[in-house]
């Protein structure tokens, strides 16, 4: 699918609202070219295609993956679409980029993975902001020893809430805090773990549901343990009073603040508290998606390993699951069992 240097060539499922933030202006700053773009409404992808330059307006997502000139699907339907849509686009011998998170449950996540690893294609899960240089910098501060050994990780991600018709609020549709947020927070305490001795374990959740969703959290919280006896918090809320991103290391000898680690180019500071003092450090407001789609060019035209890959997917998706058992919610349903297309 092309030679080494030639810029990538990616279809468009849909014309969400993170869509042109998450592929179109990194695809510009990265000279990818947009092929085509479907949405549920034709109209609406032919605006979306106008706004950000894509060559074709294609009748159907399936058109998008068929398309000979698409070699990356990017997939930012609705979290109850992503498993199936991604399965299709691997069937179609397409490399996947997926909007978080990679699927409804661990199950589909795994079929997901399967179903790549098989078709050697390379399936990512949009965990965008550990490419940035703000996270890259938190692990790199971990490494040296500045701040000793890890005790304390807490990551809380919070927002203002959608309207209440927000399909993030939708159970069939594998909606949630934990889902539309919170997964970053996980995403971050498993990353975190490769200064704690490895994966971390569940030791308690708690969960708010939603008024008139049920089974839909508003908020949750999980407590974890890992392997070297170090602790963490993840924390979500979708209907706080203010927007809160940040991501706290406590080591024996000092702490470090990554002030908004969702999105670093909002807020690119990194915050170090020593014996020595305090300071901080600007690492740059480049857009993560940005160094996210570099990272996936550089997966498909040389194979370099992506962190964010479908093994990833499935660890994280699995912590999901798993806080949603402790929390006494139920998991969010594959989509064939949600009655969904």
């Amino acid at each position: 699918m092309g030679d080494g240097t030639a810029p990538l060539r990616i279809g468009v499922l849909g014309a969400a609202r993170i869509a042109g933030r998450a592929i179109a202006e990194p695809a510009r700053a990265t000279g990818a070219h947009l092929v085509t773009v479907a949405a549920r409404d034709r109209d609406r992808a032919a605006a979306w295609a106008a706004e950000h330059g894509v060559e074709q307006v294609a009748s159907g997502y399936a058109d998008v993956l068929a398309h000979p000139d698409v070699e990356v699907v990017y997939n930012p339907l609705p979290n109850g679409l992503h498993a199936p849509w991604n399965l299709a686009a691997v069937a179609a011998g397409k490399h996947v980029l997926s909007e978080k998170p990679f699927a409804a449950n661990a199950s589909e996540a795994e079929q997901v993975r399967d179903a790549g690893r098989e078709a050697g294609v390379v399936v990512s899960d949009g965990f965008h902001y550990l490419y940035h240089p703000v996270m890259q910098r938190l692990l790199e501060l971990l490494a040296s020893g500045e701040l000793g050994e890890l005790r304390h990780v807490e990551a809380v991600t919070s927002t203002p809430a959608p309207d209440d018709g927000d399909p993030r609020w939708s159970f069939d549709l594998a909606g949630g805090a934990l889902m539309d947020l919170g997964c970053y927070s996980l995403h971050a305490v498993r990353v975190l773990g490769a200064y704690a001795g490895g994966e971390p374990s569940f030791v308690s959740a708690t969960a708010d549901e939603r008024a008139g969703a049920p089974g839909v959290d508003e908020r949750l919280h999980a407590e974890l343990g890992y392997p070297s006896g170090a602790t963490a918090a993840a924390g979500c809320d979708m209907a706080a009073s203010e927007r809160d991103m940040h991501c706290r290391v406590v080591g024996t000898l000092g702490e470090a603040v990554v002030t908004s680690f969702v999105q670093p180019h909002l807020d690119d500071r990194l915050v170090v508290r020593t014996a020595s003092g305090e300071r901080s450090e600007h690492l740059g407001t480049r857009s993560s998606y940005t160094y996210q789609l570099e990272a996936m060019a550089a997966a498909v035209r040389h194979r370099a390993p992506m962190p964010t890959d479908a093994d990833d997917a499935v660890a994280t998706m699995r912590l999901i699951d798993g806080c949603y058992v402790a929390a006494g919610l139920p998991l969010r349903r594959s989509t064939q069992a949600a009655g969904l297309p």
